[in-house]
């Protein structure tokens, strides 16, 4: 059998040696045996593990759903349970399609409202305990967002508490579809700053592009970015299963 050295596994897919040995450190590549003299033999099968691994963790994280599924195909394509890697790469990447069918539908949402369609039916102004009720949200979590600046509520001038109209209820309903899609509140606040320049145009690319000065620290600070290059990394760990798996059918390992 050909051994392959922790050089040849991170130049094949483009890491630093330490990654590999991380790795191997981490449960991501099967046990690895040792020569004599004490260095690794690596084989063709912890470089296909290799592989699968790297479009998992090439990236920034995801979230806990998308980043706790791939962890799964990496774990069984580990164990060589590879008929299971495959049935949970194609479910990975139906997860991913589902998160980025969420996002365009918040977007879509969002569109519609800067335009002028009515989100919310609310007549009388609430305060803010009845809109957390009516949003399923709590009390913390408006406060927040008022905090943020994603929001500016007008207050009663005889009490000095929060009035929430029907226009603050339809922004807030907005916000928090595009919370819940996946978008951070700096994306959220980026859109409605320009949209509250009267700049309704191009709202779905500023949600997904930070501005120069920003400081991005999460995937979902350009979230539809973020999803379109997971599906893609999905696609392919389809295609390296289904590689493994034809390379063990012919022997040709």
């Amino acid at each position: 059998m050909k051994y392959l050295r922790t050089s040849d596994l991170a130049k094949a897919v483009g890491v630093h040696p330490n990654t590999v040995r991380r790795y191997v450190d981490r449960g991501l590549l099967p046990p690895v045996e040792r020569s004599p003299s004490g260095y690794r033999r690596f084989t063709r099968r912890h470089l296909d593990c290799l592989r699968v691994a790297r479009q998992v963790y090439c990236n920034q994280y995801p979230g806990k759903a998308i980043h706790q599924s791939g962890i799964r195909i990496i774990q069984a394509t580990v164990s060589g349970d590879l008929g299971d890697a495959l049935g949970l790469a194609y479910s990975h990447l139906a997860l991913v399609q589902s998160e980025r069918a969420q996002a365009d539908a918040a977007a879509g949402l969002l569109e519609r409202w800067a335009f002028g369609a009515p989100v919310d039916a609310t007549i009388q102004p609430l305060q803010i305990g009845q809109v957390a009720h009516l949003l399923g949200v709590t009390i913390d979590i408006l406060r927040n967002w008022d905090r943020n600046g994603l929001i500016d509520v007008p207050r009663d001038p005889s009490n000095g508490y929060r009035r929430y109209g029907a226009r603050e209820i339809s922004r807030l309903r907005v916000i928090r579809m595009l919370s819940r899609a996946g978008y951070s509140l700096s994306a959220i606040l980026r859109m409605l700053i320009q949209l509250d320049r009267g700049e309704k145009t191009d709202l779905r690319r500023t949600l997904d592009t930070p501005r120069p000065d920003e400081d991005v620290y999460l995937a979902s600070d350009h979230w539809i970015s973020t999803l379109t290059d997971h599906e893609q990394r999905a696609h392919t760990i389809i295609a390296l299963v289904e590689e493994i798996i034809q390379k063990q059918t012919t022997g040709n390992c």
